[in-house]
């Protein structure tokens, strides 16, 4: 039983150092808050399924580059003004180029 406990206390420090959003996200690997609130509770991108709640959508994590994510989530519910990928957002230049594919 001893030689479990280090293992127990590092897995207690990893629960510990996860940001409070990323477990409010649940099973959202991509996170994208959309500038207007999305119109619709969830929708489809290719083969993934995003729900949509309190302005942002998420999605769980796919073999698609992010950038590809990030590009088909804005076809379908406009502009961004965040875009994250497990837990680390894009940063300004790579949400204007996301952006630039919204309707």
């Amino acid at each position: 039983m001893t030689r479990f406990a280090p293992l127990a206390a590092a897995a207690l420090s990893l629960v510990a150092l996860t940001p409070a959003a990323a477990l409010a996200q649940g099973n959202g690997y991509y996170a994208a808050t959309a500038v207007e609130a999305p119109k619709k509770a969830s929708f489809v991108t290719a083969n993934t399924v995003w729900k949509c709640k309190d302005g942002v959508c998420t999605a769980p994590k796919t073999p698609t580059q992010d950038k590809v994510m990030c590009e088909r989530a804005v076809t379908r519910i406009g502009a961004l003004s965040a875009f994250s990928v497990g837990g680390t957002a894009f940063d300004a230049a790579a949400l204007e180029a996301c952006n630039a594919r919204a309707k």
